[in-house]
Formats: C-alpha cells, sequence, structure tokens
C-alpha cells in the first residue's frame, strides 16, 4: 500500500510538472510558430494599414488548457502602435475565444493600424503572453513584415481649378456700311442717294480705316435687295437690275477713297430685313404680323399676305418696305485689338480703357499674384465681373490662401459646375474628402472628374482612380499614380510627361518595381534634387535595397 501512494505521489508530481513548465514549452518552441503577412511590405490605403496575418500553430505546441494573448504591433521611428489584443484557447478552456487544437491549425487574423508619420521605416510584429492557472509567461517577438509602403501619398492635392475664360479677342471683325434706297420697281439710282449721309459716313470710314495701323480692309461688297412685297420673279429681276447699277454707283462714290473691287452678290426679296425692321418697329401688331407671316412657306402666298397688311398697316406702306429697297455698301474690317505687351501695359498706364473682357485677359497675363487680384478687382468694381470674382478665388488658392479663396468664391452669384467644383478643391486641401466627393460629384465638369479621381487615390479605389484620370488635363503624375498603384507600370510610364521631380520620383518607383535598379537611380538622382523627396527616398520601402 505504502508503495502505491508513493507511486501515485510521483505520478502526481510529474503531472504538476508537466502542467507547470509547458506554457513555458511554448515559449520554447515559438520558433516553430509561421507567420504569414499580406501585403508584405505593408501597405497603407486611405490611411490605414491593413494586413491580413496568417499564424500557423504546429502540432503538439498549443496546450489544451492555455490562453494565449498576441498584441500585432507596429513599431516604427518616434513610436510604436499597438492594436487590442487578440485571444486564443486551447481545445479544454471553457471560454469564448478561438479554439486551437492541439494537433494544430493556422488562424487568419485582419489586423487594422491607423497610419502616421515616421511608419515608413517601421516593422510589424506579435508579442505573445501565454497563460495557464493564473501564471504567465512572455513569448518571443514574431517579427511579421518590414516596412510600410506609402507611395499612394504622392498624390497631388492641390486640385485641378481652371480660371474661368474669358471673351477677348485679339482680332475683331467689323463692318462699315452705307445704304442707297431705290424708288418702287425702279433699278436707277437717284442722284441724292449718291450724296446721302448714310454714303457720306461710309465713306468717312473708309478713310479711316485706311489711316488706321490696327485696321485691315479684307474686302468689300455691294448687294441688293428688294421688297418683298412683289412677285418673286419680278423681285429677283428687279435685285439683279439694281446690283448692276448700284455696282456703278460703287465706282462713282469711292472715287478718291482707297478701296477693293466690291463682291457683287443680288438677294431678290428680303424677307431677313423684313423681320428685322418690323421686330425694331412700333407697331401696335408686329408680333400678330410676324406670326401670320410664318405660318406660309409659299413665297406667293407671304407677297399677298405683305400686300394685304401693308393696307392696313400704314407703318409697314410707308415706313419697313421703301428701307427695303436698297443697296449695301460694306467693307469687311479686320480689327488688330491690344497685344498682350500692350495690354500688361496699360493695366500701369492706363487700366480704364480695358473693357471687362480686356481686363480678364489682362489678368491671366499678370504673373505677380497680388498684381493680378486687383486686375480682378478692377473688373468687379467696374463691370460687377462674376467670372472675376471666380478668377480671384483661383488665384488665392495658387497661393496657398485657403480661407482668402473661399471667401471670394462665396461671394460669386453663379452656382454652377465651376463654383461646385472650386468648393470642393478647398474642402479637399482641408482634408474633408466626402464633402469634396460630394461637391466633384454635383459639378461632373472635366476638372471634377480629375479631382475624384484624387479621392479615389486617398481612398484607396486605384481602378476607378484610374478610370477617372484617364483623360484628365492638369496633372500628369496624378494620372501616372493611379496607374502604377492599379499595377499598370507600361501606362504610367506612358503618363507621366513632365520632368518635374515628383515624376521622376514616380518613374523611379516604377523601374525599382520593374527591377531596372540603374534605372531606378538614375530617375532618384534627379527626384532628389528636391529635398522632400530625397528626404522620403531614404526611408521608402519601395528602394529597399537600391539605396
Amino acid at each position: 500500500m505504502k508503495k502505491f501512494l508513493n507511486l501515485l505521489l510521483a505520478v502526481t508530481v510529474a503531472v504538476a510538472a508537466i502542467s507547470c513548465s509547458s506554457i513555458e514549452q511554448m515559449a520554447k518552441l515559438a520558433e516553430n510558430v509561421t507567420v504569414e503577412c499580406a501585403p508584405s511590405p505593408l501597405e497603407v490605403v486611405g490611411g490605414q494599414i491593413t494586413p491580413l496575418v496568417a499564424v500557423t500553430y504546429p502540432a503538439g505546441y498549443f496546450h489544451p488548457k492555455a490562453i494565449l494573448e498576441v498584441t500585432p504591433v507596429i513599431v516604427y521611428e518616434g513610436g510604436e502602435q499597438a492594436m487590442a489584443p487578440l485571444y486564443y484557447q486551447g481545445e479544454k478552456v471553457k471560454d469564448n475565444y478561438k479554439v486551437v487544437p492541439s494537433d494544430g491549425a493556422t488562424v487568419k487574423e485582419n489586423l487594422r493600424f491607423t497610419f502616421v508619420p515616421g511608419m515608413e521605416k517601421s516593422y510589424l510584429e506579435l508579442r505573445g503572453v501565454a497563460m495557464l492557472k493564473g501564471r504567465s509567461v512572455t513569448l518571443p517577438s514574431k517579427k511579421v513584415a518590414d516596412g510600410v509602403n506609402t507611395t499612394y501619398l504622392l498624390v497631388d492635392q492641390e486640385g485641378v481649378l481652371p480660371y474661368k475664360a474669358d471673351d477677348y479677342m485679339e482680332i475683331i471683325s467689323q463692318t462699315a456700311e452705307g445704304q442707297i434706297h431705290y424708288n418702287v420697281n425702279s433699278a436707277d439710282v437717284r442722284q441724292s442717294e449718291l450724296k446721302s449721309q448714310s454714303i457720306k459716313t461710309f465713306l468717312a470710314a473708309l478713310d479711316e480705316i485706311n489711316a488706321n495701323s490696327r485696321k485691315t480692309l479684307k474686302g468689300t461688297e455691294v448687294v441688293a435687295y428688294a421688297s418683298p412685297e412683289g412677285g418673286q420673279s419680278l423681285n429677283r429681276k428687279l435685285s439683279d437690275k439694281r446690283a448692276g447699277t448700284a455696282e456703278k454707283a460703287w465706282d462713282k462714290v469711292t472715287k478718291g477713297h482707297r478701296a477693293d473691287d466690291p463682291d457683287v452678290k443680288s438677294v431678290g426679296q428680303d424677307w431677313e430685313g423684313f423681320k428685322e425692321l418690323v421686330e425694331a418697329s412700333d407697331i401696335q401688331d408686329k408680333d400678330l404680323i410676324l406670326r401670320v407671316l410664318s405660318m406660309y412657306s409659299d413665297p406667293a402666298v407671304r407677297e399677298s399676305e405683305i400686300k394685304n397688311m401693308s393696307e392696313i398697316y400704314k407703318e409697314l406702306k410707308g415706313e419697313v418696305l421703301p428701307e427695303l429697297r436698297r443697296a449695301r455698301f460694306i467693307a469687311n474690317v479686320e480689327y488688330q485689338n491690344y497685344t498682350p505687351e500692350e495690354l500688361q501695359e496699360l493695366v500701369d498706364a492706363n487700366i480704364d480703357v480695358l473693357d471687362e473682357e480686356a481686363l480678364l485677359r489682362a489678368a491671366a497675363l499678370i504673373k505677380d499674384p497680388a498684381k493680378k487680384i486687383s486686375v480682378y478687382k478692377k473688373a468687379i468694381n467696374k463691370y460687377d465681373s462674376d467670372r472675376a470674382r471666380f478668377n480671384t478665388g483661383v488665384a488665392y488658392l495658387q497661393q496657398g490662401k485657403t480661407a482668402e479663396a473661399a471667401a471670394a468664391f462665396n461671394k460669386v452669384g453663379t452656382d454652377d459646375a465651376d463654383l461646385k467644383n472650386a468648393k470642393g478643391v478647398i474642402a479637399l486641401r482641408k482634408g474633408e474628402y466626402a464633402e469634396a466627393a460630394r461637391l466633384f460629384a454635383a459639378s461632373g465638369n472635366e476638372a471634377a472628374n480629375a479631382n475624384m479621381g484624387v479621392i479615389d487615390i486617398l481612398n484607396g479605389n486605384y481602378a476607378k482612380a484610374a478610370q477617372e484620370l484617364a483623360n484628365a488635363k492638369g496633372c500628369c503624375c496624378n494620372k501616372g499614380l493611379a496607374y502604377l498603384l492599379n499595377g499598370q507600370l507600361d501606362k504610367a510610364q506612358e503618363a507621366i510627361k513632365c520632368q518635374c521631380p515628383t515624376g521622376n520620383y514616380l518613374r523611379a518607383v516604377i523601374a525599382a518595381r520593374q527591377g531596372k535598379v540603374a534605372d531606378a537611380k538614375a530617375y532618384l538622382e534627379k527626384a532628389c534634387t528636391d529635398p522632400e523627396l530625397a528626404k522620403r527616398a531614404a526611408k521608402d520601402i519601395e528602394f529597399a535595397g537600391i539605396l
């Protein structure tokens, strides 16, 4: 009996020894636990690091009565960030954690960390503590992945915001005109018509054109008409005769005045002239007259209606129809407006001579931001120009003055697609991405679509970003970055046109991913003329093994 009790005691001590040493054994055998991580290196998407980690515990490792606390931690320059611990239990533990059986298993966890600057150069590790019956043992830390990829943060978040265009015309088409009038059913030019005020004004205009260095005579015309109350055939012949006599009259009146030989035309019945004169007249029933005539497509019927109406409405017979028995003398002119150099000189010397369009163009030419804004303010004060208000906001944004820009945009009266995009850019620069996305979607113009691509990059929607930016104007680097993040390296390289530091930095990333080490170093050398990019490159996981 004593022998049996001694044996039982020995067994009990042995079991106790095994129990006491089991979690220590888990610590000793921790090297047999394997870990896989995707992606590796880690990657920031939308400000978050969300790797999938798979931990494989081999058979015989996990004590059936143990609880394992695992804390994922990113260790970086300047600190560390830990997740809430994850808990696992052996198969004999009566709790609600994930069970790891004694014959082994693989557990997968989606981890989440918030990116902070400094994590570019970092590593992810798992810290474990095994617990059993009130005792605990710290397991060796298990490194999971090195470095955090932050390439998406190369996105340009300034936003695409074009100025409102002006309607300034460098060459202005003008005409000078005089007219001679005929008696009813006549093609004879009366002497009094050759000396009329209309002809005198026309000849004075011809002389002024020839004397003005800004004006170029591009051609002359003689155009003859007949009033539309006669028959169509009769009016065609009458118009042709008037064209002939008007051409002879041209030769007489322009003698001594420099003018090209005219292009002579015969129009026939002057329906367009009739409508214009009636619309401009004080005839009480002019809308009725025009409405009635528009009902008839047959010229003969319209002629008949005009005759009938001219008996009722004396203004037609006495004022409108006589004005249509005419020939027009026309000089076509090109006027050379102020050149870019002249516009900028006039801003300083005589800004008051500039109209709204000239002020908008002058402001667009000026490089100095303060002076540009002062010209826009002149257009606002003098012409109440809404475009100038909008452009003032754009100019402020280009200086980085977000508050001043927002104030300027709030004064714009036209809430169009451009204004919605502008307010979206303000939100983008403030980091209010949801509001920016709402405004870009409401705008829907070309610039807003490009800006939506920036939001997509920031949110990790790289495929959508590549679509949004495919036809975008402006920053080619954002387009190239979208393709790069989407894994389309050839398209990315093709999209990047500029030779700016950011463009060359992206080219270096592309080359590194393609395994072209020499090219990557060459592009980095160009990119690192920018001190900020040089500092970034030193920590960038994209260039691990290259620098």
